[in-house]
């Protein structure tokens, strides 16, 4: 079986010797169509935080988890072998020609014109997941923190749920384009602005009712804790690359900010039904982030390419055809 094989930070092989998977009880058997790259792939494929750590080499396969492919083998009549699946993989080895996972982490797709496209479901499901646990956004001020792919879709379902100000912020210029595509009314270079004074100038000193912190960088961490108004609320998405990481509490706790958290994970495959057919339909207009489409053969070029964004503008939902 083929799969990606993490020797060691910033070095990656294809093998085509990885043994294939075997289901256990309960479990089905995809066989792998297109895998998307994902930035919580980063940390682990450059050593960096906490993955400084991993005993190397990972295990092959490890850790892809946005798959699209097609049931090989099933206990389940409503997923019977060739259905077309988005499935999460049980084992977060999903960069390789097969999988297993549970039919809790496995949905069927419809027909569509673009199949492809419904690779970015996946991560939709996870910011969907994180937007259940705030309150309505109709009408308030916000902030995103990254304008990756995640940070994106966060600024484009705020646009869509009516969102009175949508505030995008990166440090890669050419993403501020795609973030005022995606809807925000407002992007701010953060390679180039004080990003505290820049939130303050855009909403005449009242800051934001709600910030969104989609990077996990210690930089960004602490930042995002200066952007909600007295009161407002932060939503820490971004995975954080330590186990312990420095904060600004005092100012937080003193400016009674409201903190959720939320890293979904195999947590997010309840909402797969509801983000496909959010990109099916139309909904939202994340599908354009699946960019570029890239083969097997070219995966070493695109892990550099997604950790190295300034250096290849339009690099986003990398996705991998087998």
């Amino acid at each position: 079986m083929r799969a990606i094989l993490f020797e060691a930070p910033g070095k990656i092989r294809l093998i085509i010797d990885a043994p294939k998977p075997v289901p256990q009880d309960g479990e089905l058997l995809g066989r792998c169509t297109h895998i998307g790259l994902c930035g919580s792939s980063m940390d682990l494929y450059l050593g960096q935080g906490r993955w400084a750590k991993t005993n190397w080499p990972a295990i092959p396969g490890w850790m892809g988890h946005e798959n699209l492919g097609i049931v090989a083998e099933s206990p389940y009549e409503e997923l019977p072998p060739g259905t077309p699946v988005l499935a999460h993989p049980e084992v977060y080895a999903g960069f390789a020609d097969f999988i297993t996972s549970r039919p809790e982490g496995t949905v069927a797709l419809p027909q569509v014109a673009d199949p492809i496209s419904l690779v970015v479901a996946q991560p939709l499901a996870t910011v969907l997941r994180a937007l259940s646990y705030l309150p309505p956004v109709m009408n308030l001020r916000c902030v995103v923190l990254g304008q990756g792919p995640l940070g994106l879709i966060f600024t484009n379902l705020l646009a869509h749920m009516g969102a009175a100000q949508v505030i995008g912020m990166d440090p890669v210029r050419w993403r501020l384009d795609w973030s005022r595509r995606m809807g925000a009314t407002d992007a701010v270079d953060a390679s180039a602005e004080n990003v505290v004074d820049a939130v303050k100038e855009l909403t005449s000193g009242r800051v934001v009712d709600l910030a969104i912190e989609a990077v996990g960088s210690p930089e960004s961490l602490n930042t995002s804790a200066y952007l909600p108004r007295c009161g407002g609320r932060l939503c820490v998405f971004g995975m954080p690359r330590d186990d312990l990481e420095g904060f600004p509490w005092f100012h937080a706790t003193g400016n009674d900010v409201q903190i959720t958290t939320c890293r979904s994970g195999d947590r997010a495959t309840a909402f797969f039904p509801v983000a496909v057919r959010m990109v099916v339909e139309r909904q939202t207009e994340v599908a354009d982030l699946v960019t570029p489409r890239m083969p097997w053969e070219r995966a070493l070029q695109a892990f550099d390419m997604y950790a190295n964004p300034a250096r290849h503008a339009g690099a986003l939902r990398i996705t991998l055809e087998l």
